[in-house]
């Protein structure tokens, strides 16, 4: 039976659970729910502290689990742990920041102190870049840290900015590292069902990126309406009862669907249709 980790809290959880439950997979019903047992596609699934899942991976536990790319990473589980699936969700950025005006490059952090929840990510970033500084470890609220005399600057995982801005900081140097949510797996492990699970959820990515499209046009104009909606591969024309008109479906990004929508109206077609995709395989 696969064995899959999934954050128990917070906004990421309720993330993965909904992803999970759009790729046919049994899910907890009540959040006091530890684990439970999707017995029809065979997995297990473990809710776990986010910060904890990479560790339990890594260590041969679980097959699979879901987290953010800062967290696995600061676990250090590099060489037992690789990404599966980049789930494109909980986007985020681990970055430096520091009382407005105070420090404009990473390089000036030479010497001082640093507060972080983050320790491990941000002492190999330290060592790589040939930074020497001292590495404050805090489980929290890191940005108030400098104004209580602990630290210099802080590093922290970094999506709106605007706790920052309130803590009266700002945000300076290059990004650390590039976060979001992930599918994790053990390395070069490929349990029984993985595949499926990883092509359910690359099934749900592609249907939230994608709409179905239907529209009707004249034959003549089926080759300018084509370049508009090309699909994925090539879009269905079927013909219909009058035989100087065809019916043709299409894939199309949705941020894109109002203006091929508007693009396919000038064109001549008409009964423009978009429906939601609900899961694909691609």
């Amino acid at each position: 039976m696969l064995r899959v980790a999934l954050p128990n809290k917070g906004a990421l959880s309720e993330i993965a659970s909904t992803m999970f439950k759009e790729a046919g997979y049994l899910q907890r019903r009540d959040n006091r729910e530890l684990v439970i047992t999707d017995a029809d596609n065979n997995v297990e699934f473990f809710y776990l502290r986010p910060r904890d899942i990479a560790v339990y991976v890594g260590r041969g536990i679980l097959d699979v689990g879901i987290t953010g790319r800062d967290l696995y990473r600061d676990a250090d589980v590099d060489e037992a742990v690789e990404e599966l699936l980049p789930l494109g969700i909980g986007k985020s950025a681990f970055r430096f920041a520091a009382p407005v005006g105070t420090y404009t490059t990473a390089e000036q952090l030479e010497g001082k102190r640093i507060a972080t929840s983050y320790d491990v990510l941000l002492d190999h970033y330290l060592k790589e870049a040939g930074i020497n500084a001292s590495v404050v470890r805090l489980d929290g609220a890191v940005e108030s840290s400098v104004r209580l005399g602990v630290a210099d600057a802080i590093a922290d995982v970094v999506e709106t900015g605007n706790t920052i801005k309130a803590a009266g900081m700002e945000i300076f140097g290059p990004p650390l590292l590039q976060s979001e949510a992930v599918l994790l797996g053990r390395t070069a492990h490929q349990p029984a069902g993985l595949e499926v699970l990883i092509r359910r959820l690359s099934g749900v990515l592609v249907a939230r990126q994608y709409v179905m499209l239907d529209y009707d046009v004249r034959k003549d104009q089926v080759d300018q309406a084509a370049a508009l909606t090309p699909g994925l591969e090539s879009p269905t024309v079927s013909p219909l009862q009058d035989s100087e008109w065809c019916a043709v479906r299409a894939m199309v990004l949705k941020s894109q669907t109002n203006n091929i929508m508007d693009e396919l109206y000038d064109l001549g077609a008409r009964a423009i249709l978009v429906s939601q995709i609900h899961a694909c395989r691609i």
